[in-house]
């Protein structure tokens, strides 16, 4: 998998504190980040803390912060997944940030304000295994007591929404949309009802 990023895009960040292969641009207006990492469970850890790390650089907001909070937690799921469903011997995982502008909800009558959504961060994980796709955690719910297969029940609870694309015949990629504001989040007790379990959602086989 090829580290790909766009020619049209500027610099926003120097990327000189981070490993090879990393960019921080702003393509269209959009501010985006791309990196490839190694499809092992350091690579996922690392794709945790640089999706930290970049949504402070980008909203000023501190890395303690609830927002940052779910965009760690979201962000460690769909990498794990990547490492444990989507990988290859050899083969890296793709991550992609991006802070995309909101549209209306609705189109409004002249005389009424534009809508808008609360602002998001995207994150994007692009693994080698098309053919494996995940399942929607309502569809198959486990056992209560199951210690895994919980993985993205947390991302449907964090992230406003999600999805899968099998953009080629090479690799898929799964994505979601975590609120930065506090609107926009979950409630303590909710998220409680997903508990953490990294890597854990069950995929087709």
């Amino acid at each position: 998998m090829r580290h790909q990023s766009s020619a049209t895009g500027r610099s926003t960040t120097r990327p000189t504190d981070r490993p090879a292969g990393q960019a921080a641009e702003q393509a269209i207006g959009v501010p985006r980040f791309t990196t490839r990492l190694s499809g092992t469970r350091r690579g996922a850890r690392l794709a945790r803390r640089l999706a930290v790390q970049q949504f402070a650089e980008w909203t000023g907001l501190p890395h303690g912060c609830d927002a940052a909070h779910a965009v760690a937690l979201v962000t460690a799921e769909l990498a794990a997944n990547a490492v444990t469903h989507g990988s290859l011997p050899g083969r890296d995982f793709r991550l992609t940030l991006l802070l995309p502008s909101e549209p209306a909800v609705h189109e409004p009558a002249p005389h009424e304000p534009t809508p808008s959504e609360p602002a998001v961060m995207r994150i994007e994980v692009t693994d080698t295994r098309p053919e494996r796709l995940p399942r929607h955690p309502a569809a198959e719910p486990g056992p209560p007591d199951e210690v895994s297969g919980r993985g993205l029940l947390l991302v449907a609870v964090y992230a406003r929404r999600w999805g899968c694309e099998a953009r080629d015949a090479f690799t898929k990629t799964v994505w979601a949309e975590v609120p930065l504001c506090a609107g926009g989040l979950p409630s303590p007790a909710s998220a409680k009802q997903a508990p953490a379990t990294a890597g854990g959602q069950a995929y087709e086989a």
